[in-house]
């Protein structure tokens, strides 16, 4: 067996009973964030845009759309809902980073699947926690290459995790689900050039959901017998050799079941891209330490992976999307506003003085000793504010990350925050006990009742 029929082999043999209980509470704590974020997600006119695309189309399901009364087709439901988890920079992802975003291409066209053939929580369950183990390690053994050369990770490892979810619940056998797979390496895709553009940065939103919808679509032509190529993984022209400049094949089956990758799963506290979180710790850290204010600020010095100079250091975003992106604003903005609050995160925010000016005080560099030890997403700031001295702080493990999880209380927390003009109280209460005790769920579809309908 190659690599893709072993994944494959895995997903389909693994049992609820199997996972242990850590790996579910991770598994119930990203999918209320995800549900949470979603929500959010659908009031943005970037989300309204697609849904009322989705629903326009006229395709008929059993799956919810968020936000909408209306239903859809498992595979446009997760395009839409996809669209939604990665509205506004504040879905989960994985820790250390793979470019894999667990909720929006595992979780979300699981749970419209799910939804589409009326199952119950531990099926839903056991599928999204099978999609995340394959897609983490299909993310990990491509490399950190894909988006030096241009491409967008969680647009083409997210439609992997789809598959695998949704072929899960589609109840497909090992060998379909290999051809699930092999579907699903051609729907992967998305370009990078968005974090360069004058306009147009809203097509990032648009790559998790089309991921998401990639995948169901390939689990569902599987299942009608379609195939795909066996060893689309690990093959010369497969996803690995042709999307990454130096694949670890080694990764994509190691300690299949022993480590579980679910783990990982790392809950954004701050609405902006993940590589800006421990800069924006780091800064914050130094001001209650030392008691600085923002106007003693002379100079602002982020040490880093080399992506935050080649992909985050735009000091004139044209949008939010690209101000989100941009180190340099996400911290400048830290430095008057609260930025675990995403109302913070605005237009106006793009034409706030003190924030622009703040901007062209940081400078981003490459951290040699980060590098080298591989401290992925760690952060090293240096505050220089004049006669007080300059001030250094490392953050490896910023809060939300594996090495430093939110609690129980804190997820719920954000979650509460982001949903509390979505949904009543009462609503809210439902989705949170619902999510606990998913395990106990006789079919998964009564959660669309909290969802749509707005």
């Amino acid at each position: 067996m190659n690599s893709t029929q072993t994944l494959a082999r895995y997903a389909v043999d693994l049992q609820f009973r199997q996972i242990p209980s850590e790996v579910i509470e991770r598994a119930k704590a990203c999918m209320l964030d995800t549900l949470a974020v979603s929500l959010y997600g659908s009031t943005k006119p970037w989300s309204k845009a697609v849904s009322d695309f989705v629903i326009a189309s006229g395709a008929k399901g059993n799956a919810t759309v968020f936000g909408n009364k209306k239903k859809a087709s498992a595979e446009r439901a997760a395009l839409a809902n996809g669209t939604m988890a990665h509205a506004f920079e504040l879905d989960n992802v994985r820790q250390p980073g793979a470019g894999v975003h667990p909720g929006a291409t595992g979780f979300l066209p699981a749970f419209a699947v799910a939804e589409e053939v009326r199952a119950n929580g531990k099926a839903l369950l056991t599928a999204f926690v099978a999609g995340c183990e394959v897609m983490s390690r299909i993310g990990v053994a491509a490399g950190n290459s894909l988006e030096r050369r241009g491409f967008h990770a969680p647009g083409l490892t997210g439609t992997f995790g789809a598959a695998i979810a949704a072929g899960r619940l589609l109840g497909l056998n090992e060998k379909k689900l290999v051809n699930a797979l092999g579907i699903a390496g051609s729907y992967s895709g998305g370009l990078i050039e968005f974090s360069r553009c004058q306009e147009g940065a809203m097509i990032k939103r648009l790559h998790l959901g089309k991921a998401a919808e990639g995948g169901v679509t390939a689990a569902k032509l599987a299942s009608r017998g379609f195939a795909g190529p066996e060893s689309v993984l690990e093959g010369k022209f497969g996803f690995c050799q042709s999307y990454s400049d130096s694949p670890r094949l080694q990764y994509l089956t190691y300690r299949l079941g022993g480590v579980w990758e679910s783990l990982n799963i790392c809950i954004k506290r701050c609405a902006c891209h993940i590589n800006a979180h421990a800069p924006i710790e780091a800064l914050r850290s130094l001001r209650d330490e030392f008691g600085f204010e923002p106007e003693d600020i002379r100079g602002i010095e982020i040490g880093g992976i080399e992506k935050l100079v080649t992909h985050h250091a735009s000091c004139q975003p044209k949008d939010l999307m690209m101000a989100q992106y941009s180190i340099p604003f996400c911290v400048a903005l830290s430095c008057y506003f609260d930025p675990t609050d995403p109302a913070n995160f605005n237009e106006q925010k793009l034409k706030d003085k003190k924030i622009l000016a703040m901007m062209r005080k940081v400078r981003l560099k490459v951290d040699r000793e980060i590098e080298a030890k591989g401290w992925d997403r760690a952060a090293r700031v240096t505050v220089n504010v004049g006669k007080s001295g300059r001030h250094s702080k490392l953050v490896i493990h910023f809060k939300g990350a594996p090495g430093n999880p939110l609690s129980a209380a804190e997820v719920e927390n954000k979650a509460q925050k982001l949903t509390h003009t979505i949904l009543s109280p009462r609503q809210f209460d439902r989705l949170v006990y619902s999510v606990a005790n998913l395990e106990k769920v006789a079919d998964v579809s009564t959660l669309g009742t909290l969802l749509g309908n707005r």
